[in-house]
């Protein structure tokens, strides 16, 4: 009697590409040739490809219709580089059993707090993150101060509704949901993906220098690392590759890894 053989697809992750998904490209990702619409690329947030506040720009356009003529789907979490505004206004459907948004047929927007079933693991998602690079504050559209600022590189400012969107941080419903859909797996799960690292792996990238604070999110997701029990966490933001082996994590940010 021959047994019939369960086929899983692949999963690839990469971290932030702001804008520019071009580090998918064949020559540097060779590896999707054999890829279909069945397997995944996951980007940990910071995608920046719903950006302008105009609307959809020619470079945005672009960039998602390339992504949709990709054999495989894109999916991503949002980071704190994103415009809120215009993700919020895409219909939340179900998609492998939680809530996204499809940007296009293929590249789908995974939204916080869910539990998605692919490839027969499950991943919990938490996008968003606090922003680093804004020391001296958010100013409103029309302020005198940044035509000024723009000049001045030592600056690290954003402007309220054009490069920053005060939905960067969770609400309370979005992290009530998590722990929710968390607790309906009996807080187990196969892969954690957030954009922005809990608290106690954010005090290990700081080594003691204080440059990052914990906020409402990183403190969040320590709760998390705390309840739950995960066999890999992965997360984006900070802009390394980094392996944390005694927490079962690791940051990408260049690097695409196969996980499935």
């Amino acid at each position: 009697m021959i047994k019939e053989l369960t086929i899983y697809m692949a999963i690839w992750i990469t971290g932030d590409i702001h804008g520019n998904p071009s580090r998918l490209s064949t020559d540097i990702f060779p590896e999707q040739k054999k890829m279909t619409k069945k397997d995944y690329v996951i980007l940990l947030g910071d995608v920046g490809l719903v950006w302008d506040y105009k609307g959809e720009s020619k470079n945005e356009k672009y960039w998602l219709d390339w992504l949709e003529t990709k054999l495989f789907t894109t999916l991503f979490l949002d980071g704190n580089h994103e415009n809120f505004n215009r993700l919020n206004t895409y219909k939340i459907e179900k998609f492998c059993g939680g809530n996204a948004s499809f940007i296009r047929p293929s590249v789908i927007h995974l939204k916080r707090g869910q539990v998605f079933n692919l490839q027969g693991k499950t991943f919990f998602t938490f996008g968003g993150a606090k922003s680093h690079d804004i020391r001296d504050g958010i100013l409103e559209p029309g302020d005198p101060r940044i035509k000024k600022w723009n000049k001045d590189y030592n600056k690290m400012f954003r402007i309220n509704g054009v490069s920053w969107w005060k939905e960067e941080l969770p609400s309370q419903e979005e992290m009530d949901e998590g722990i929710r859909n968390l607790s309906k797996e009996n807080n187990k799960v196969d892969y954690i993906l957030t954009h922005c690292p809990p608290t106690s792996i954010l005090k290990q990238m700081d080594g003691g220098c204080n440059l990052y604070q914990s906020d409402i999110l990183s403190d969040y997701l320590q709760n998390i690392k705390k309840n739950v029990e995960y066999k890999q966490w992965l997360f984006g933001h900070m802009h390394v590759n980094e392996n944390y082996q005694r927490d079962k994590a690791a940051c990408l940010y260049e690097q695409i890894v196969r996980i499935l």
